[in-house]
């Protein structure tokens, strides 16, 4: 008789999942992967519009050499706004704030042709005013300052328009950035108004970048030849207005590109969409 087969030896076998589990597995779908953030070129940051400034402020040689740029392409540069006298100009710039220099110049000639001074201009209500500048914005309030700030130079100042930031901000109506322009275009001092156009291209550029209007001005007047201050204000007003423009900077027309540090230049011009 042969030997009996011995048992054979327990193999050992994995615990078996459940199959709501292992179904639950299988079927499972991915956990959706977050899209990476974009990171900014060179470290540079964007404006609210989404156009990116620059990431870094421009050295004395860049600055130099983009302010001889912008002099050649606006050699005879000076302000749009149309006046005769440092009293109009203070009222131009005033009705300015939140409108463009051309809708102003459509309405104060009339203004102006009947009140031309400080005292003829105190002499009107502000309804009165109201009738000759209601196309521009926010011309309510306006015209009761351009009343108010008109009768506190007959009574401070003699009628006249001080020379002096402090003086100017006294009046109603008139902030940091009107002051200065009176100071720079009618008295030839070199004060650096920072409008909207000089923020953005200060930023964008490199020329001095700053979070706020001060900060700009600051940056604008410790950086730039104390001699090209008066003029530059004007090279870039109407850079920032004509060609470095707020939704797309128009670099392929620019001739101040080789210094600027923009960092998303388009140096050929965009193709017209054919009609």
């Amino acid at each position: 008789m042969s030997d009996p087969t011995p048992p054979s030896s327990p193999k050992s076998t994995p615990p078996r999942r459940r199959k709501s589990v292992a179904l639950k597995a299988a079927t499972a779908k991915p956990a959706p992967k977050k899209p990476a953030p974009k990171r900014k070129p060179g470290g540079a940051t964007h404006a609210p519009n989404g156009t990116a400034n620059a990431p870094r402020n421009m050295t004395k040689t860049e600055i130099a050499g983009f302010l001889a740029d912008l002099a050649r392409t606006w050699p005879d540069a000076e302000t749009e706004l149309k006046f005769k006298t440092p009293f109009q100009l203070l009222i131009a710039t005033a009705l300015a704030a939140q409108a463009t220099d051309a809708s102003v110049n459509r309405v104060t000639p009339a203004l102006f042709a009947v009140a031309p001074g400080p005292a003829e201009m105190a002499k009107l209500t502000a309804d009165e005013v109201g009738n000759y500048i209601r196309t521009i914005g926010l011309w309510r309030n306006k015209a009761k300052n351009v009343v108010a700030l008109s009768q506190a130079l007959v009574d401070r100042f003699d009628s006249e328009v001080p020379a002096d930031r402090d003086a100017l901000e006294s009046l109603p109506g008139v902030g940091r950035k009107t002051a200065a322009v009176v100071l720079n275009v009618a008295f030839g001092q070199a004060a650096v108004p920072v409008d909207t156009h000089c923020f953005r291209l200060a930023n964008r550029t490199g020329l001095a970048r700053g979070k706020t209007v001060l900060d700009v001005e600051h940056g604008l007047e410790s950086r730039i030849p104390a001699d090209l201050l008066r003029e530059s204000h004007h090279w870039l007003i109407l850079q920032g207005r004509y060609v470095c423009k707020a939704r797309r900077p128009e670099c392929w027309r620019c001739a101040a590109t080789a210094c600027c540090l923009y960092p998303e230049k388009e140096l050929i011009p965009p193709r017209r969409a054919k009609s």
